[in-house]
């Protein structure tokens, strides 16, 4: 649908190893990018916020940042659009008054508040307390792939793809029972991850 031009699609996943993939002023600029870039008239929007801001000299502030969001999201064009938060559970949840993870619940909140009807949010998260007290009062469709068998084995059969590969030369070196071990205890600790 998207290369069709039938819907827009904006996706960021929050990663742990990336200081700059996990907080609510990189998820922003990130959906404004990706949004203006699949759109003319939201490319315009965000346009305007630039030469509002000096050619990008001024950081504009998170409420600006804010409704230039919402003011894509409410174009009257009427096409789907898909955002795609990945791995909220990796957002900072440890710093930060709001913390970071707090702030992005906030922005899902805000958006469901909207209630534009041709507006579609996906959040993948591990079940954490936090995530769920907010996002599940919001939630139309909830898929839980944490405790399903497939998962599980999923992440098993990975694991001993891996010790068993030929790619990694310390590990042909490593008797079978070490081997099993290995994935025996990786496996049950992954915790559906």
């Amino acid at each position: 649908m998207c290369n069709a031009r039938q819907a827009l699609m904006a996706y960021f996943y929050f990663d742990f190893r990336d200081i700059y993939k996990q907080h609510w002023r990189d998820l922003v600029p990130s959906l404004l990018i990706q949004l203006s870039a699949q759109s003319s008239p939201r490319c315009d929007i965000l346009s305007r916020l630039h030469s509002n801001h000096d050619s990008g000299a001024r950081q504009p502030n998170d409420d600006i940042l804010m409704r230039c969001l919402k003011e894509m999201l409410t174009l009257p064009d009427q096409r789907p659009i898909y955002l795609i938060l990945d791995a909220l559970d990796e957002c900072s949840n440890v710093s930060g008054i709001p913390t970071s993870r707090k702030r992005v619940l906030q922005l899902v909140e805000e958006l469901a508040d909207l209630r534009i009807p041709n507006l579609h949010v996906c959040v993948t998260s591990r079940p954490e307390a936090d995530i769920r007290d907010v996002l599940e009062p919001l939630t139309s469709c909830r898929v839980s792939l944490h405790d399903q068998s497939g998962q599980k084995q999923d992440i098993a059969d990975y694991v001993r793809s891996v010790v068993y590969s030929n790619s990694e030369p310390i590990m042909r070196r490593w008797r079978t029972e070490d081997k099993e071990l290995v994935i025996k205890t990786l496996s049950e600790r992954a915790d559906g991850m």
